[in-house]
């Protein structure tokens, strides 16, 4: 009778190019996003998952509503990062109204977990993303068999992305500071001295604080 891994984070069977959806997401103006460029599976039983990407690779989406609510959200990123076989993703809403809680799940699920978080003004947006993730994962295999390198290439410019987050951090910055630091671990262990010399006084400054204030 039961179908489904224990905890909901073991392996789940997705082609190549599909995603499989939770099925509480059938309906949502996520899943519309996506009609047409992937193809979609909705699936009962995938909790704490919202998508699956790929075996390895799955997707937890946080709402408004989730982050208004309180931490409940903190369980779903915990099961998913102690899983061995999942290397998840969370997407969170950040909204004038959800605004306000968005630094304690960046701190949360960047610092304390080590995993990649992408904020998103709406679903539309993160459906965009979603097909972007798959786009890349059906085109690597041809460029590169190597699951684990792809893997790490499918999250770079995400990573890049969660960097640009911490205040006084654009674009450029990040990249230069994840040439350095290819690890949001390394980055969160380095000295203001060792920063300065990627970014400068006033924004090693600020990078400091972000990662200090969190611990």
């Amino acid at each position: 009778m039961d179908r489904n891994p224990p905890e909901g984070t073991g392996p789940v069977h997705v082609p190549l190019g599909h995603v499989v959806a939770n099925e509480k997401w059938r309906g949502s103006q996520l899943a519309q996003g996506m009609q047409g460029k992937v193809k979609l599976v909705f699936e009962d039983g995938l909790a704490p998952v919202d998508f699956y990407l790929s075996v390895r690779s799955c997707i937890l989406y946080v709402t408004e509503a989730d982050l208004v609510a309180g931490n409940s959200y903190r369980k779903r990123l915990v099961r998913v990062r102690n899983s061995s076989n999942l290397q998840g993703i969370a997407i969170v809403e950040k909204t004038p109204t959800s605004e306000q809680y968005f630094p304690a799940i960046q701190k949360f699920t960047v610092l304390d977990l080590g995993m990649v978080l992408l904020p998103v003004a709406s679903q539309m947006e993160a459906s965009c993303i979603i097909i972007q993730l798959v786009q890349e994962q059906t085109k690597e295999p041809s460029k590169n068999p190597f699951l684990r390198k792809k893997q790490a290439q499918l999250s770079e410019p995400f990573l890049l992305r969660t960097v640009q987050q911490i205040p006084g951090v654009g674009k450029i910055k990040a990249s230069l500071l994840l040439q350095k630091f290819p690890s949001i671990q390394q980055l969160s262990n380095a000295s203001i001295q060792e920063l300065e010399q990627v970014v400068g006084q006033a924004a090693a400054q600020q990078i400091h604080v972000f990662f200090t204030q969190s611990r």
